[in-house]
């Protein structure tokens, strides 16, 4: 039943007061994961479909991968002997001459070809003999790993 008159009560309610006005600096992270989270799905489905686009079925081997800082030039020898520079059907006789249009780095550039393990051999071997003519000596032949 007493009741405090004291200046020491009045201090305490202003403090209370003050602390409700000042700012939150706490970092609120779950917006942050949210979109995070959203992009690695979104890059999870696109990934897969990065790869070159003409279908063929590439020998399986133990070969390792090369380094490669930039995206290559992909020549392509499909099981009918079209042969396809990226996903653009060309001519044996052109081959050289775009390559040449599309290399970036001159004739240091990088050319994977892609040939379907059922393709002709004689095939392929027209179309790395037209590179290496070409004035390109940067060939890698492209494989699938072996699945165990």
């Amino acid at each position: 039943m007493a009741i405090g008159t004291s200046s020491g009560g009045s201090r305490r309610g202003s403090r209370r007061r003050g602390r409700k006005n000042k700012l939150n600096a706490e970092i609120n992270v779950t917006p942050l994961v949210d979109v995070m989270l959203v992009l690695l799905i979104v890059f999870m489905i696109a990934a897969p479909l990065l790869s070159v686009g003409v279908p063929v079925e590439l020998p399986k081997t133990d070969a390792k991968a090369l380094p490669s800082n930039q995206e290559p030039i992909t020549v392509t020898v499909d099981f009918d002997g079209k042969i396809f520079i990226q996903e653009e059907e060309i001519t044996l006789e052109e081959l050289a001459s775009r390559l040449v249009a599309v290399s970036a780095n001159g004739y240091d550039e990088r050319i994977y070809l892609r040939a379907d393990q059922d393709s002709d051999y004689g095939a392929v071997m027209k179309v790395m003999a037209r590179v290496n003519a070409a004035g390109f000596s940067n060939l890698g032949l492209v494989t699938d790993p072996i699945s165990q």
